[in-house]
């Protein structure tokens, strides 16, 4: 079989798709680009595709990563530009790497999110820095996540990276997050945001929030880089 990894986005036109939408336009992408996609054996095949770690509904990024197989060799620039020209506005693929060799799966290698975040402010900047500046400054900090099936509490600290940025921008707030992300789990900017409003008083509406991912890295750099050395 012939792998590649794609780095390709996920824009505004479509922030609140879910994942599995997301997924299911990009397998429509490959149908109609006519490209010999390898599929999986059994009574339901699919196809030979994966990605890097899921988004949440309403975020964007210019940083997403799938693999997929081809079952025929084409040179590198014949796959880039029948799948870039069969994909829907929102989804642009920004470069494609042939996989050689053995690699982890992507959500095995991935291990860090950068995020930028605005969000409108509700109250003065003074408090949403001082709301930051004191989540920056616990060592430990417990957050309950609650799902239709079940609770689980979760220690918030052990997936950042580095402190939470913020300033001031019109009408809001301009917020940088680096979150660790482990085999275990981690843990969502909007759940963040909950988190710096419910316990530390900063001033914003999470569900406001227009989040974005600009990063997905791997072992201190982008996923793609890994393979292109």
């Amino acid at each position: 079989m012939f792998k590649y990894r794609a780095e390709i986005t996920k824009g505004e036109e479509i922030r609140y798709i879910s994942h599995l939408d997301y997924a299911a336009l990009i397998e429509r992408a490959f149908c109609r680009s006519k490209l010999p996609v390898n599929y999986s054996e059994g009574f339901n095949p699919r196809m030979k595709m994966a990605f890097a770690s899921a988004l949440a509904v309403g975020v964007t990024s210019d940083a997403e990563y799938m693999d997929f197989e081809l079952v025929k060799p084409l040179c590198q620039p014949e796959v880039f530009e029948r799948l870039r020209e069969a994909l829907p506005p929102g989804v642009e693929l920004l470069r494609l790497c042939t996989l050689d060799g053995k690699h982890k799966a992507l959500m095995a290698e991935v291990d860090l999110a950068k995020y930028d975040i605005f969000v409108p402010l509700a109250g003065t900047f003074l408090e949403a820095q001082r709301a930051v500046q004191d989540f920056n400054a616990v060592r430990e900090f417990t957050y309950e996540r609650v799902t239709p099936k079940k609770k689980r509490e979760i220690e918030v600290k052990q997936y950042m990276k580095l402190p939470i940025t913020v300033s001031s921008r019109e009408d809001g707030l301009f917020m940088t997050m680096a979150i660790i992300i482990k085999p275990s789990g981690s843990i969502k900017p909007g759940e963040l945001l909950r988190v710096l409003r419910e316990s530390f008083g900063m001033p914003v509406d999470e569900q406001q929030a227009l989040i974005y991912r600009r990063a997905l890295w791997g072992q201190g750099k982008p996923l793609i880089e890994l393979i292109e050395e």
